[in-house]
């Protein structure tokens, strides 16, 4: 049975929606700004959040509050989803970048869900008849420009076994580099190489993939520019580290991609809906693809229930769903070097605690 199959038939009763905006400068360097979606219905509420990046975006949705037209009443969790997915979820401007639209769509989809499960007494875990595991991660962050060693021995300094996601920029020397091998804690390396008009765009040419390749010999290789005929030539002999994360919107996507690849990232609000998200874990599952999880610098809700989708679904992956102490420009001891031991609430698409 496909997992959608599984909660698509919930009884779902919608009252009201409202919007709660949130902003924090995070250690990318820019103020990220959320908005936090509250569903209520029949005496209980569920929360999702729009991770969209752009600050006006939010502006004008916490401007103009919850359209008119958002499904309201008794139905079920899949025609509430249904209907979601037809809406313009940004009546009063157009996003600033079209992928926003999904981010809204699973932040709507997501809250709906926290209430079906709530409504319904059921966990997402009981829901879906599978365990919360034990949940593994890595900290993914930037070395700065110039780049500097200086974020990594900080982060070590108050967990030696933590393990590291990181963008390689211009910026990196081959005497970075072997520091960043010594410590043994690379686990992947994003090149991010796929974004255009972001604050983390880096093209790099093919002098910094192969030095970075070498010095790493055991880090995945997450979203290189196949694109460029001489790093495609490079990248032939390391096809079983590249894996894929910005291309990543559909299971057509992964069909798509230039070879089977060894793991996928599975962001939930790149996929858009719950529907396209489940679908998503099961094509990788029946295809022997390999899924892990990645965090937009959530705010709120959305950052417990990606780590709870990853303790389901992809636990022992290099999963970019580090508590969000790790991410503060100054992170402050104790923070856990994982695996999260993750205690869902005993109701609905939520955490309790993580430890």
């Amino acid at each position: 049975m496909a997992t959608w199959d599984l909660i698509k038939d919930l009884p779902l009763e919608v009252d009201a929606y409202s919007l709660e905006g949130r902003a924090e400068e995070v250690s990318s360097g820019f103020l990220r700004k959320c908005t936090l979606i509250h569903i209520t219905g029949a005496g209980l509420e569920g929360v999702g959040e729009d991770v969209v990046y752009d600050g006006e975006d939010h502006d004008a949705f916490q401007a103009a509050g919850p359209a008119g037209d958002l499904p309201r009443g008794k139905m079920t969790l899949g025609q509430f989803c249904g209907q979601i997915a037809e809406l313009d979820l940004f009546p009063t401007k157009a996003p600033e970048r079209e992928v926003s639209r999904l981010y809204r769509r699973w932040a709507f989809d997501s809250a709906a869900l926290d209430l079906a499960l709530r409504q319904n007494d059921l966990s997402l875990a009981q829901a879906l008849n599978r365990e919360v595991q034990e949940l593994s991660f890595v900290v993914s962050i930037r070395l700065g420009e110039p780049a500097s060693l200086d974020p990594i021995t900080q982060r070590l300094a108050i967990a030696p076994t933590l393990n590291f996601k990181l963008d390689p920029t211009d910026s990196w020397t081959d005497e970075l580099l072997a520091d960043l091998a010594a410590t043994g804690a690379v686990e992947s390396v994003d090149f991010k190489a796929l974004y255009s008009g972001t604050i983390v765009d880096q093209k790099g040419d093919v002098d910094l993939y192969a030095r970075v390749i070498a010095a790493l010999p055991e880090a995945l290789i997450e979203d290189p520019d196949i694109n460029d005929p001489a790093i495609n030539e490079l990248l032939i002999p390391h096809r079983d580290r590249i894996t894929w994360d910005a291309p990543i919107e559909s299971v057509a996507d992964i069909e798509n991609l230039a070879f089977k690849p060894r793991m996928v990232n599975i962001k939930p609000s790149r996929l858009g809906g719950l529907k396209p998200l489940l679908d998503s874990y099961d094509y990788c599952e029946l295809n022997g693809i390999g899924c892990y999880g990645g965090g937009q610098f959530e705010l709120g809700a959305g950052r417990l229930q990606n780590q709870l989708l990853g303790a389901i679904f992809h636990p022992d992956s290099p999963n970019d769903l580090a508590p969000v102490g790790w991410n503060a420009n100054t992170p402050v001891a104790p923070l856990t070097a994982g695996p999260l031991t993750i205690t869902p609430s005993a109701t609905g698409f939520a955490v309790d605690s993580i430890a």
